[in-house]
């Protein structure tokens, strides 16, 4: 049989030129901060706050990115958020998996009314002061659990990983495995998890990313700053324009006014760095498709 082309109408035409255009312009609007804030990092200050600086850097130096590295709370800041993101990111995944995989059982006894449950804190919540008096009361107010406790797991993502566990691990093979004389537990990290390596890698993801950016849970119950993330000190320096120690120093030492604002964006880029590094071993993920599947099932 001969491949039978369908011609595109003039309507057809213009629909897909509309298309690519409003595709281009959106693409346009979210690129253009991104590579502006890297070309401001780049660029020296006279530029920057002359307004010289559009798209690419203009006298390029690394004037902000020196100065960032000599302001040692951006260090304790950086280790701060790096440790609260890869342990309340273990913390996270440990106890997703622990609620989903029991969930997605059809013979665990009472599985529904403890999802309906779970449904129900994702509607109604105690509200923000008696959050807050609860940490306090179990004695977290200004220690590191403060950050990784409370928020120790997500209902949204154990309904994600529970409906993958349920339509990509068949019964069969539960039943197989225990005719081999397998327990529930080995079946779950010898069979399950590593069947699952996609769906925990976006879940991974997802909790990274929102440990990284989280700045007021912190603003919250910490008073201590030697235990501030990072984005604590990116807000002060963003919003509140207090650079403290930063501009006392780098006025000493380059005598230069603009180099202030110049942090700005240098801190941006090396907040966002991390995630950035992430990102593409989790992509692939992403173009499979894994979410969409999961969310279906």
């Amino acid at each position: 049989m001969e491949n039978r082309l369908i011609k595109e109408t003039g309507l057809d035409k213009l629909f897909t030129v509309a298309n690519y255009l409003f595709a281009s312009i959106l693409l346009l609007v979210v690129i253009y901060p991104l590579v502006f804030v890297l070309s401001a990092s780049f660029s020296s200050p006279e530029s920057l706050m002359g307004g010289k600086v559009w798209l690419f850097p203009v006298d390029i130096g690394l004037a902000g990115y020196k100065a960032v590295f000599e302001y040692k709370s951006v260090w304790i800041g950086y280790s701060n958020s790096l440790l609260y993101t890869v342990a309340g990111t273990v913390i996270n995944v440990v106890m997703t998996i622990a609620a989903a995989y029991p969930l997605s059982r059809k013979d665990f006894y009472g599985g529904r009314t403890i999802m309906l449950i779970f449904a129900f804190t994702m509607i109604f919540s105690g509200g923000l002061i008696p959050n807050y008096l609860l940490v306090k009361e179990l004695g977290l107010l200004n220690t590191r659990w403060a950050l990784l406790i409370p928020n120790a797991m997500s209902i949204f993502n154990v309904v994600v990983m529970m409906s993958f566990f349920r339509s990509n691990i068949p019964a069969e093979l539960l039943e197989s495995a225990k005719m081999d004389g397998c327990s529930n537990f080995r079946f779950l990290l010898s069979i399950v998890l590593p069947l699952s390596g996609a769906v925990i890698a976006v879940i991974t993801l997802f909790y990274a990313v929102g440990h990284w950016n989280s700045f007021f849970d912190a603003l919250l119950y910490l008073s201590d700053k030697n235990k501030f993330p990072l984005q604590i000190y990116l807000r002060e320096i963003l919003l509140l324009n207090t650079t403290s120690d930063i501009t006392l120093n780098v006025h000493e030492e380059s005598k230069n006014f603009y180099l202030s604002e110049l942090l700005k964006y240098s801190l941006i880029i090396l907040s966002s760095l991390p995630m950035i590094v992430l990102y593409p071993f989790v992509q692939k993920y992403f173009v499979k498709g894994v979410m969409v599947g999961s969310l279906k099932g």
